[in-house]
């Protein structure tokens, strides 16, 4: 169950830096694990070593950090302590919403997984019931791990759908009626009593696939093939490209020549989404063959070598392909992610997305591309609202709520 510490982005510091910014880069350090004692936080971080030390003797005695058994080491005097984030410093709340199903996690703010579980939830019953569902689902994941809701800093959403990050609410989501304008950042934001981001599922995976990686594999592009087609994009810094409204990375409405009988659930005809996306092979399968009739059901003929299913999805990824050549030329990444169910039963959609890939962009921009399925697999979505949870909570306009106690 879970994943291993991933990446946070660490504020830049400067020789009279902030209190709060030096702050939040030390408390960054320890949670993703890049430094665990004084000497290593004064090795990254440049600052002096008497300013390190009085900062973090702050975060320590505000119980935000802790020191643990001794670190290993050959030299003489003292010695160093381990650091951590403490666990009585809170916990993030991650919820990766998707069409048919919902995962939850439960994680402390040094990237400890406390809990994590799959749960239904139908987000076409509208926002109202649906949130209800989510937040009856949320305070018994923390009720079945002994933590009071007043230890929740903050709760991370990914929906599947355009989502406007900065307001929190979903815009006009193809697959979620009644949703459009619905504020869902302010309503968890008020029911769990902390900061509340929401934002879309393709992103958070994006991110969480990103942070897991070495920093190396960015500029990344990760998509997600399942009920839809969507793309997030990350930059080389690990940071995340939403764009100015929050649509970068919205491909699964690229259209696509050759399909203009297609209509999408968007209202154009012949998306790449519905041309090509899980359910779109579903639909031509039933068409052809009687069946099947969910994304698991794909997946178990993909898994058990089915002729026709496995003809079906080379040929949307020679589709997905044309359209991934076309991002490549103009985003330039490093590395390509597949993610969504059909991409862990097989490699068919890997290949043939690849193929054409390879084919189809100049060597300029993919004699060091990498194209590989997710390392993370379903666990994504939920790393990425971890650690965006985190950053949040230990950004430098976060910490100061976790040290308040502080004289």
């Amino acid at each position: 169950m879970g994943w291993d510490p991933v990446r946070l982005t660490v504020p830049r510091t400067s020789g009279r830096a902030d209190a709060n910014l030096v702050l939040s880069v030390l408390t960054r350090l320890i949670a993703s694990s890049t430094a665990e004692s004084r000497a290593e936080l004064v090795k990254h971080t440049g600052l002096a070593r008497s300013t390190v030390n009085s900062h973090l003797d702050a975060l320590i005695a505000a119980e935000v950090v802790a020191e643990r058994g001794a670190l290993n080491g050959g030299g003489r005097g003292r010695p160093a302590h381990r650091l951590a984030i403490s666990p009585r410093a809170g916990v993030v709340l991650a919820a990766d919403v998707g069409a048919h199903s919902t995962r939850l996690a439960v994680a402390d703010l040094g990237q400890d997984l406390l809990a994590e579980q799959q749960v239904a939830l139908d987000i076409s019953v509208g926002p109202e019931k649906a949130l209800d569902v989510l937040t009856e689902q949320l305070r018994a994941l923390l009720s079945s791990s002994d933590i009071a809701t007043d230890e929740v800093k903050a709760l991370v959403m990914g929906l599947p759908g355009p989502v406007d990050p900065r307001m929190g609410m979903p815009v006009r989501p193809p697959i979620m009626p009644g949703w459009d304008g619905f504020p869902v950042g302010d309503t968890m934001a008020d029911r769990f009593d902390c900061t509340a981001s929401v934002d879309n599922d393709v992103n958070l995976m994006a991110l969480g696939e990103a942070r897991a990686l070495p920093a190396a594999e960015s500029p990344l592009l990760f998509l997600k093939i399942g009920t839809g087609i969507g793309g997030g994009i990350v930059s080389a810094t690990g940071e995340l490209h939403r764009g100015s409204d929050g649509a970068a990375g919205d491909i699964g409405h690229i259209r696509v020549p050759g399909a203009d009988d297609v209509i999408c659930q968007c209202g154009n005809v012949g998306c790449v989404e519905a041309v090509a996306s899980a359910d779109a092979v579903l639909r031509g399968l039933r068409a052809e063959s009687g069946g099947p009739e969910t994304i698991e059901d794909l997946a178990r003929l993909l898994r058990d070598g089915d002729a026709l299913a496995i003809r079906r999805i080379r040929a949307a990824a020679a589709t997905i392909g044309e359209v991934v050549a076309m991002l490549v030329h103009f985003y330039n990444p490093k590395r390509i992610v597949l993610g969504g169910l059909i991409t862990s039963v097989g490699d068919d959609l890997l290949a043939g997305i690849r193929s054409v890939v390879y084919r189809r962009a100049l060597p300029l921009a993919t004699r060091h591309l990498s194209l590989a399925n997710s390392t993370l697999g379903r666990s994504a979505g939920l790393a990425g609202a971890v650690v965006a949870g985190i950053e949040n909570v230990l950004s430098p306009e976060g910490i100061p709520a976790l040290v308040r106690e502080i004289p």
